[in-house]
């Protein structure tokens, strides 16, 4: 009876990807305190009625959606039967609402610049994390026994970890490091001091 397709303990997460929800719970637990502590420190910016206080209140909650549907999937995944593919739905679901709602936001107020450009990219990009975590979710229910689809969604898990850490970076104003933006200021640099020796000749 128990072997039987479509029992309730097919939908168990696999043992072997058992620790990995288990641990990834913790970091996501971890990591929501360490945004709170962030925002907090970032809250001069986050009140501020300028500009950019509310690309600020975008990666805050952005940081925040992605945190919490990976700790969301990751506690369902350890709670017995057949509970992590209506989970991956239901919070994809309303990280696409929450990302759908930013981007109309930003057009109405009309803040299209580079910083929101940006910003907007990586919302998108969390959105496509979310469209494939709905889709996996969606396998999952209809085959649960598919351990393929509970791997698929435990690297959703890890790339939502990536975007809100970058995010929470970003947000207490962390200097960026790029290899683009070095290369660009060192050519720039030589070029200023090319200039400066030709004036002193001159």
């Amino acid at each position: 009876m128990w072997g039987a397709p479509g029992c309730e303990n097919r939908g168990v997460v696999p043992q072997s990807i058992h620790e990995f929800f288990v641990a990834s719970a913790g970091v996501a637990g971890a990591l929501i305190g360490l945004l709170f502590v962030a925002i907090s420190v970032a809250a001069e910016r986050l009140a501020r009625a300028e500009q950019d206080a509310q690309v600020h209140r975008i990666r805050a909650v952005a940081a925040l959606t992605a945190f919490t549907n990976a700790l969301a999937v990751s506690l369902f995944a350890l709670v017995p039967g057949h509970k992590i593919g209506p989970t991956a739905v239901a919070v994809a679901l309303s990280g696409l609402a929450f990302i759908l709602a930013t981007l109309l936001m930003l057009i109405r107020l009309r803040q299209v610049r580079w910083g929101t450009v940006r910003d907007a990219l990586f919302l998108v990009g969390l959105g496509v994390v979310f469209v494939f975590q709905f889709i996996e979710g969606i396998s999952v229910i209809v085959q649960p026994g598919n351990s393929g689809d509970v791997n698929t969604i435990a690297i959703l898990v890890v790339v939502c970890f990536l975007i809100g850490i970058a995010r929470s970076w970003e947000l207490i104003g962390a200097p960026a490091i790029g290899f683009g933006r070095e290369v660009t200021a060192l050519i720039q640099g030589r070029r200023a001091g090319a200039d400066d020796s030709t004036g002193d000749q001159r």
